[in-house]
């Protein structure tokens, strides 16, 4: 331990030894090595169906990316800057709503995740509707004497949209990981004398990297398949092409679809590469932290925090709300008209429920094998393997869809799944199993070497570990990336569309029916029921059994 101290002067006294290197690490159990390259397999099917139809329909592939090399660019512009800032502002929110005294810390734990619930396209419909001439954000500026901007479009208004949606892909994990992280090592740092900020620096951030970089790398993937929001803020990506000629010109279509899948699979690489570079850490601290007092920058942080979700929530909500409202008002019986749309709603929203339930259960059980192999054995597939279930979710939800739809058309043997359930969750959790990937990794490697060793020591077998000493310990990663899985799922809309069984629909189905009908009341009301479902499914399943709250 003396050692250890002298060698690394940031670790203050007191601070367990390091968790082993990639190369101190035991080789994995062949069963284990096999069950992820299968989920690998699964995972990589869509992608392969890519490539397969870029050869089979014989794209000029040169004129394509001459073509999309300004929204390529574009492309990456945004997702650089989408990162960077949501993963400053989701550690920094977690930070003070799980770590400091902030007044409504507890209410700002509910309620900040829910931004992520919005589908794109409604929080970009919704801050178009928040600054027109009768917008709700526009009324309120010109109420304080500010002045709103003329156009929301572009980069900036992209940038601002999807950071503010984005953020809780990086608050969820950041806030569990922090969870885990004692008081001990913070004490005996400020026994030392170090300041509050000094103590953070050193012993709390490097606890945090990982989980900044699973949710960075999310933010990232989410944002360069990102089509709705970019496309009604007018900034056109390589989606845009995706779309446009996905049904007039395919070799095109599915020719940018590759060079997305490049993109992608570039972005997973560099944060290999950077998370190389960063010790890993398991579970430190033997008891709960208690608040930090910010003082006198109490206030200021609460305001902060309020403002926002006041951006991110309550004032894309509240726009929403007024949608539904002037709808309503115009019915000549308005409360009996309420009554009606909101009996519509019920069924989408219990298929909505369930269906995303369902999808974040499956989606943990099926990604912790491979967060098993990558966080603890040294295996030359386990590079591949994360690079295959990462990669999943930058490939748009609509490919995935499509690529299930010719599979089960086309084999004999699975057409009986073309439109059922079983179909449908798979393409969920081939597009959002990557958000439970990387969480579960930091989950595992959160489990200190010498509790598995004393127990198995003990003679506890392999599975009483995993369910007396190992998933306690996990549980908040878990249920954060669950929660992840599930907040992404009750959102989707083209899976949904292309795979759902007749009959069945969600409540993101009837958002976009009758936005594109140009019913807005309805979208209003439909977007509200959405949240607060959401919200609902966040608090009963995540939060309230986790230990977020203690």
């Amino acid at each position: 331990m003396t050692a250890v101290l002298q060698a690394n002067p940031e670790v203050p006294r007191g601070a367990p030894a390091p968790a082993p290197t990639a190369r101190m690490r035991p080789r994995p159990p062949l069963l284990l090595s096999i069950v992820s390259v299968g989920v690998a397999v699964l995972f990589a099917l869509p992608a392969v169906y890519v490539v397969w139809r870029t050869i089979g329909l014989d794209a000029d592939l040169a004129e394509v990316f001459e073509d999309s090399l300004a929204p390529l660019w574009r492309t990456v512009q945004l997702a650089a800057l989408v990162s960077v800032s949501a993963t400053l502002l989701g550690t920094a929110l977690a930070w003070l709503v799980i770590r400091t005294d902030v007044p409504g810390r507890r209410v700002w734990r509910i309620l900040a995740p829910l931004p992520l619930v919005f589908p794109s396209f409604v929080g970009a419909a919704a801050f178009l509707a928040a600054l027109a001439p009768d917008g709700l954000f526009r009324t309120v500026l010109e109420a304080v004497g500010l002045s709103a901007p003329d156009r929301f479009r572009g980069l900036g208004a992209s940038w601002l949209v999807l950071t503010l949606f984005t953020y809780p892909y990086v608050y969820l994990p950041v806030a569990a990981r922090l969870v885990g992280v004692g008081s001990s090592l913070e004490d005996a740092a400020r026994s030392l004398g170090d300041r509050p900020r000094v103590a953070f620096r050193r012993v709390v951030l490097p606890q945090l990297r990982g989980s900044m970089l699973a949710g960075m790398l999310l933010v990232a993937l989410y944002t360069v398949s990102e089509f709705g929001a970019v496309q009604l803020l007018a900034y056109d990506t390589l989606t845009r092409v995706i779309e446009a000629n996905r049904i007039f010109d395919q070799p095109r279509s599915f020719a940018a679809a590759s060079i997305l899948l490049v993109l992608a699979v570039v972005v997973v690489v560099l944060e290999r590469l950077v998370r190389r570079r960063v010790p890993e850490t398991g579970r430190v601290g033997d008891r709960p932290a208690a608040p930090l007092p910010l003082g006198r920058w109490r206030w200021p942080s609460f305001a902060g925090v309020v403002l926002v979700l006041v951006l991110a929530l309550i004032g894309p909500l509240a726009a929403l709300t007024q949608w539904a409202w002037r709808g309503i008002a115009r019915a000549d019986e308005a409360g009996a008209q309420l009554g009606q749309d909101l009996g519509e709603l019920l069924t989408p929203a219990w298929n909505s429920a369930w269906i995303s339930t369902l999808t974040a259960v499956v989606a943990v059980l099926v990604v912790l094998p491979v967060a098993h192999l990558t966080a603890r054995y040294r295996s030359r597939v386990a590079g591949p393997v994360n690079a295959a279930v990462v990669g999943g979710f930058a490939v748009p939800g609509l490919v995935i869809a499509l690529s299930i739809v010719v599979f089960t058309l086309n084999t004999p043997a699975l057409d009986v799944l073309y439109l059922t359930i079983p179909a449908l969750v798979l393409a969920y959790l081939v597009h959002f199993g990557s958000q439970a990937m990387r969480a579960a990794e930091v989950a595992v490697a959160s489990v200190p070497d010498r509790q598995r060793e004393s127990s198995r020591m003990l003679g506890a077998g392999s599975v009483r570990r995993l369910v007396t000493i190992e998933l306690p310990l996990m549980r908040p990663g878990l249920l954060a990336g669950g929660g992840l899985v599930l907040l992404s799922t009750i959102k989707e809309l083209p899976a949904t569309l292309l795979l759902a069984p007749f009959g069945f629909r969600t409540l993101t189905t009837r958002i976009w029916q009758s936005y594109t009908d140009g019913y807005l009341a309805d979208v209003g009301l439909a977007s509200v029921v959405l949240v607060l479902v959401s919200g609902a499914l966040t608090w009963v399943l995540v939060l309230r059994r986790s230990d977020a709250l203690a």
